[in-house]
């Protein structure tokens, strides 16, 4: 089984023209002008009659459908005010929400259903390219050729922070997926956080590498990579990746100072990677983690879902770990992605680990991972001291305070 992992989100309009803040400006200011009607319609195109139209920058957003009848828009499963334009038959909603997750929103026309999005990121300020603040430096796409995978080749590229000045060993964190971070203006927006956290001593100058999974022949790996549960990843980056990276650069050694992310199936690989060898990896980033029995095969080869009783029954890891999940997420012959990351996330609770679960209603999307990607990254590199190689993590005592978590209402009557 192949688990695709989405990053599409829809119409990102800071890349576009008319850009998002004159058109949230003149959304608030004059939405019944020839001239915005204009704007939305060059805009969003499309999308206002299938009622997926969404323009969003931060926490304002711009939801816009054409439609005949009187619709009505929930956001959030909330009902939203929206507006018919002069003149029209376009309707608005200009909706100031929560940023550092993801949103949903939909119409009702004629008493049904009809358009939207589970999964609208509202990105906060740092995922931005800020004024003053150094940009890094991406190599140019490069190809391994493993031998612990037998020939297979896979695509990846070094990001350099600007304050690498190779005087001393930076940091070092290794994103899966790794094509989909490249982009700084794209859906993760990862180039513009990295740069935003160093340049404000949030986390620690660290190289960046992010690697895609690879193929042998025509065959993807992604799933025989990411989803087994053995030590034959971590063993890929720690002897044939990162050997490759300190070619060129100075990388600290020490597990105190790196990390490891992913999505999906990225993010079991992840957690794994730092499960099977603590000493490499101790910082993990988790999103919609497919902690689930992928590549189970019984008697053979573990799956993810054996994580939430290994780690209640095996010996402690030093590892710190943050998730994120929502409530929409996948449920399929592999498994139930939303309750396997609860119960993962109970289990590092009850075993006293430094975790974070991230809830939102969203599905198997990278939308709100993206969105609270500069919350994660400073919640995972916190206390970072350059002097040191080690620490013992905590969880930390708000934490501690909190109960399990639970499953309070279910989707049916």
């Amino acid at each position: 089984m192949r688990i695709l992992f989405p990053l599409v989100l829809g119409a990102a309009l800071s890349a576009q023209k008319p850009a998002f803040e004159e058109l949230n400006r003149q959304a608030r200011q004059s939405p019944d002008s020839a001239s915005f009607q204009q704007a939305l319609r060059d805009t969003l195109g499309a999308e206002l009659k299938k009622g997926t139209a969404a323009a969003f920058h931060g926490g304002d957003f711009v939801l816009a459908i054409e439609s005949d009848a009187a619709p009505r828009l929930f956001v959030d499963h909330e009902e939203v005010k929206a507006r018919k334009l002069k003149g029209s038959s376009i309707w608005m909603g200009a909706p100031s929400v929560k940023t550092g997750t993801s949103h949903s929103f939909h119409w009702v026309v004629d008493g049904k259903r009809f358009g939207g999005n589970q999964n609208v990121p509202a990105y906060l300020p740092e995922c931005y390219a800020a004024k003053g603040v150094p940009q890094g430096k991406l190599s140019e796409k490069m190809v391994h050729t493993s031998k612990i995978y037998d020939g297979m080749k896979s695509d990846w590229w070094i990001y350099v922070p600007a304050q690498y000045d190779g005087t001393q060993p930076a940091a070092l964190m290794v994103w899966q997926d790794g094509q989909g971070h490249i982009n700084r203006d794209g859906a993760a927006r990862t180039l513009n956080v990295v740069d935003n956290l160093i340049h404000h001593k949030k986390m620690p100058v660290a190289i960046q590498v992010f690697i895609s999974p690879g193929k042998i022949g025509e065959r993807a790996m992604r799933s025989v990579q990411y989803d087994s549960v053995n030590d034959t990843y971590v063993r890929f980056l720690r002897d044939e990746i990162v050997p490759e990276v300190e070619k060129s650069y100075k990388i600290r050694r020490d597990s105190y100072s790196r990390a490891i992310a992913g999505s999906s199936s990225g993010g079991i690989c992840a957690f794994n990677a730092a499960w099977m060898m603590p000493d490499q990896f101790s910082r993990v980033l988790s999103r919609v983690g497919s902690f689930t029995s992928i590549q189970w095969k019984p008697g053979v080869l573990d799956g993810g879902n054996v994580y939430p009783n290994k780690v209640r029954k095996e010996p402690k890891r030093n590892i710190r770990v943050w998730m994120s999940d929502g409530s929409e997420d996948l449920e399929n012959d592999a498994g139930s992605w939303p309750l396997q990351n609860i119960q993962l996330a109970n289990s590092l609770k009850m075993m006293g680990y430094d975790f974070h679960l991230a809830w939102s209603n969203g599905s198997h999307s990278g939308a709100h991972g993206n969105a609270e990607a500069p919350m994660a990254l400073a919640w995972l590199w916190r206390g970072y001291d350059p002097s040191r190689t080690e620490e013992k993590y905590e969880q930390e005592e708000s934490e501690k305070a909190k109960p399990m978590f639970r499953v309070k209402a279910l989707n049916r009557e």
